[in-house]
C-alpha cells in the first residue's frame, strides 16, 4: 500500500505556474487548490513517501 506525505502551501498570485511546476519537479502532485479568507491561493499537495 502506498504511503503518502502531504504539504499545504500558499501560492503567490503573481507566479502560480512557476511555483506549482517547482513542486511538480520535486515529486509533489496537486490535489486541490482553494482560495483562503484573504483571497490568496492555498495548494494541497501529496507525494509518495520514500521507503
Amino acid at each position: 500500500m502506498t504511503q503518502w506525505e502531504y504539504q499545504v502551501a500558499p501560492i503567490p498570485l503573481h507566479n502560480e505556474a512557476l511555483m506549482l511546476n517547482n513542486f511538480g519537479q520535486d515529486g509533489w502532485e496537486l490535489v486541490a487548490i482553494h482560495t483562503n479568507a484573504q483571497g490568496g491561493l492555498v495548494a494541497f499537495l501529496k507525494r509518495a513517501k520514500a521507503a
